[in-house]
């Protein structure tokens, strides 16, 4: 099967080695000296003990060189994604399916949905509806990536914890496409349930994500360290409590509860999160994926969400100041 990673990152660069070991035909759209170190010397993946290393897979940064794929992993992140959302269309063939591994709220949350919010275009994470429409919602899939990774250097990532992509029908429905996607992705190795309600197992995801990240971006500290410290964890419920009235009152249902929520990030350990890790490196945060959405569709709501506004002030100041001043900001070494 000819696959194409956009974004082979952290998370898309994990997919590309394990989807290139299963024997299946990977392109992998990187850039800088990402790309250069996997031209040389193919993608790296380190898992515990053991290493992976992709030599045979196809890397460019032209988004449309590798012509009409069977599956598109579009593993960009939100505010990455307009830039060459023009340049995506080059990848489809007639039953190209499109798998979005976004974190937080995607640009097409209200596309194939009934309901009072149907077809409303989520300004935040998608300026004027740019995705809502170039992008056909009739070939996309919604997945959720629970996995930890990072790039460790050019050309290597390395897998922290979990393996889960569970994936999903916009509408709900079991159909023969999506099971193809679940089956791709078992038969690389993970764990991907079909879920009829994917829009629920995106807030959970993002229960997390719109709680630690910034947490951890602006105190420059890890989940288990978050989680133990009594101000922050109990910041971080505070933030989980309001977005979860949010989420509830477009429909979602929270499977889990918020304290075994808390203990599953705690369990990661000294992981640093994607927004620290992009604070380090003096990179754009994905402050309005994974913040800054639920703002809006709390006043879309009519929800109250001060906890979530204060914070979101806050990593929103520190992304700019990193982006007029060059920050970055890192640790010293021991």
């Amino acid at each position: 099967m000819k696959v194409c990673v956009v974004g082979a990152g952290a998370i898309g660069g994990y997919m590309a080695v394990r989807l290139a070991h299963a024997g299946h035909a990977v392109s992998a759209i990187a850039r800088g000296p990402h790309l250069a170190a996997i031209r040389a010397n193919g993608l790296k993946l380190i898992e515990g003990d053991r290493e992976l290393v992709a030599t045979d897979l196809t890397a460019t940064d032209r988004v449309g060189e590798p012509g009409p794929q069977d599956v598109v992993l579009l593993a960009l992140k939100a505010h990455q994604i307009v830039p060459v959302v023009d340049d995506l269309p080059a990848l489809f063939g007639p039953d190209t399916v499109v798998v979005t591994l976004q974190n937080g709220i995607p640009w097409w949350y209200f596309q194939q949905v009934d309901g009072e919010y149907a077809g409303r275009v989520v300004e935040t994470v998608d300026p004027g509806g740019v995705l809502f429409r170039a992008i056909d919602p009739g070939r996309v899939i919604g997945c959720i990536a629970y996995p930890a990774a990072e790039i460790a250097e050019p050309g290597v990532i390395r897998h922290i914890e979990g393996n889960r992509f569970p994936v999903g029908e916009l509408d709900g429905r079991d159909s023969d496409r999506v099971r193809m996607i679940s089956g791709l992705f078992q038969e690389a190795g993970f764990k991907s349930r079909v879920l009829d309600d994917i829009r629920s197992e995106i807030w959970l995801k993002l229960w997390g994500n719109l709680t630690f990240n910034p947490i951890s971006a602006l105190t420059h500290s890890t989940l288990v360290d978050i989680c133990q410290f009594p101000l922050t964890r109990g910041l971080a419920a505070a933030m989980m409590t309001e977005a979860q009235q949010v989420a509830e009152r477009l429909g979602a249902h929270f499977r889990v509860g918020m304290e075994r929520r808390i203990a599953g990030a705690e369990s990661v350990g000294k992981h640093k999160t994607s927004m620290l890790q992009d604070v380090e490196a003096g990179k754009p945060l994905e402050v309005d994926g994974m913040l800054g959405v639920v703002v809006e569709l709390a006043e879309m709501t009519g929800v109250e969400v001060p906890t979530l506004r204060a914070l979101h002030a806050c990593v929103s100041l520190l992304n700019r100041t990193i982006q007029d001043e060059g920050v970055r900001i890192k640790g010293a070494p021991k």
